[in-house]
């Protein structure tokens, strides 16, 4: 399977807007995100963001953030942890949080979910989307799947 990483910020007049315009900004929001638990298959492979078809049923794992406090610093992370026979992907978000404090967050959480499956981590990788809220605004970072896998 494929996997791509991505990110997005934005703001808007309203919460839809603002989410709907950092989808936009991360290059995915013109397809339908289909959210999807946080498993990878064996040689889950890393590539750059494709462009997406409009309309195409794209499956994710997605962190978002939004506020509409002027000043707050919003962040959406989005990690994989990837071991021999499977892979995680963590995601986590918050307002006002340092970006190492979640970076930290994200780092064990993957640490963990490959401990309890008693694998270990051969890739890690996380993204980090922040903003400073001037109105309404929201932070996306996203794992997308490429070339599901069927059964």
């Amino acid at each position: 399977m494929k996997i791509s990483l991505t990110k997005g910020k934005s703001e808007g007049p309203t919460k839809l807007n603002a989410f709907d315009n950092a989808l936009l900004d991360a290059d995915i929001g013109n397809v339908n995100l289909i959210p999807v638990s946080s498993m990878l298959p064996p040689n889950t492979e890393v590539i750059p963001m494709p462009e997406l078809k409009p309309g195409e049923m794209t499956n994710c794992v997605l962190s978002r953030q939004y506020s509409d406090n002027p000043g707050d610093e919003i962040a959406a992370v989005i990690a994989y942890a990837q071991a021999d026979e499977m892979g995680c992907v963590i995601e986590t978000s918050g307002i006002n949080k340092s970006v190492k404090d979640l970076e930290e967050e994200a780092k064990f959480m993957a640490e963990y979910m490959i401990e309890k499956r008693e694998l270990e981590i051969l890739d890690y990788k996380a993204v980090i989307q922040t903003h400073t809220v001037i109105d309404k605004a929201c932070v996306v970072a996203a794992l997308i799947y490429h070339n599901p896998i069927r059964h």
